[in-house]
């Protein structure tokens, strides 16, 4: 008996597979490109940034970054929705600190702002990328975005649960005007120089807003 049940425990271990040398060495590459593309990109924008430019940063060819990726839109669009990722993680574990629903919305926005705040040509960037015809529509319903949303709403049901706001709530209601509230403010963040206590203060006001109707009582 023992030998066969550890001939079966052999059968069906996992089997673990070492990335071979030629795909590491991609990934590394990869990862290169990336930094290089990300910091030209923040400090110069994405127009200003050019391949010939990432490829020089990163101590490659040209040819080096055509054989990663497709084009420049194709290099932005992995860094956005990796900062998407980044951005929706730090933002729940805002949220989740949060003693009451506006309180963590508020928690929220305010990481998200401080993020882009940050970096503000690679923000302006991605706020122009986002309303292109092409870019705009894959970076607005990639599942990074989707994410964002959903955190959000998230916050209005748990603020039904906890008997903040109403069962009739319209919860996904509320929370994609939620959304569309959050990322309203962005053009006077990036463009206009609002402050990020002046971007607090408009938030305040919209979630009190939009949740105004589904208080209780």
């Amino acid at each position: 008996m023992k030998h066969v049940s550890g001939a079966l425990k052999g059968e069906f271990e996992p089997t673990v597979r070492v990335p071979t040398r030629r795909a590491l060495a991609k990934q590394q590459t990869r990862a290169k490109v990336l930094a290089a593309a990300r910091k030209l990109f923040s400090e110069s924008g994405y127009e200003g940034a050019t391949i010939r430019d990432i490829a020089a940063a990163a101590g490659m060819s040209t040819g080096a970054v055509f054989a990663n990726f497709t084009d420049k839109s194709d290099l932005f669009r992995e860094i956005m929705f990796t900062d998407m990722v980044t951005l929706a993680e730090a933002m729940r574990d805002a949220a989740n600190r949060g003693k009451t629903v506006e309180d963590a919305l508020m928690r929220a926005f305010t990481v998200g702002y401080s993020f882009y705040k940050g970096q503000l040509p690679l923000a302006r960037a991605a706020f122009s990328v986002s309303w292109s015809p092409e870019e705009g529509v894959e970076l607005r319903f990639s599942a990074a975005a989707k994410a964002l949303r959903e955190l959000i709403t998230e916050q209005v049901q748990l603020g039904v649960e906890r008997g903040e706001l109403s069962q009739e709530a319209e919860v996904k209601l509320r929370g994609d005007m939620l959304f569309d509230a959050y990322l309203a403010n962005y053009p006077e963040a990036i463009f206009l120089g609002w402050s990020l206590e002046a971007l607090q203060a408009r938030s305040k006001d919209q979630i009190r807003v939009i949740l105004a109707g589904a208080r209780r009582g």
